[in-house]
Order: structure tokens, then C-alpha cells, then sequence
């Protein structure tokens, strides 16, 4: 399993978390998401046909910035 991490600003409360993590389980290969919001971070761990640049969009296009 591949993994990438983000440092995201925006992840305010658990509305926040909630929102990017169902449009991450979107992604058809994501088998893992890891918010915590005291760092302002996110980790997905992902398969084929996940990619890097997908997530990333993925995170952008839900509202948050990288």
C-alpha cells in the first residue's frame, strides 16, 4: 500500500473531518484515511487505480488548501 501525507490548512472541527474523509473514500483504491486535526494533517493509504495527484486534487477541490 502506497502512502502520502499532507499538511492541510482549513481542518477546522469534525464537520471538516468528516467532509474530507467520505470525499476521500470516494476515490476507488483509497483503503485508509488518517485526519487529525490538532496537526492539520491527513494520511491515505491507497492502491492502484489511486494516484498521488487524485488525493491531492481530491483534498483541493473539498476546500481545503495543501
Amino acid at each position: 500500500m502506497n502512502r502520502v501525507h499532507y499538511n492541510v490548512a482549513g481542518l477546522a472541527n469534525n464537520e471538516s473531518k468528516t467532509k474530507v474523509k467520505n470525499a476521500l473514500d470516494k476515490i476507488t483504491g483509497v483503503q485508509m484515511v488518517n485526519v487529525d486535526l490538532a496537526r492539520g494533517t491527513i494520511e491515505v493509504g491507497f492502491n492502484e487505480p489511486a494516484n498521488e495527484n487524485e488525493i491531492k486534487s481530491c483534498i483541493e477541490n473539498t476546500g481545503y488548501t495543501i
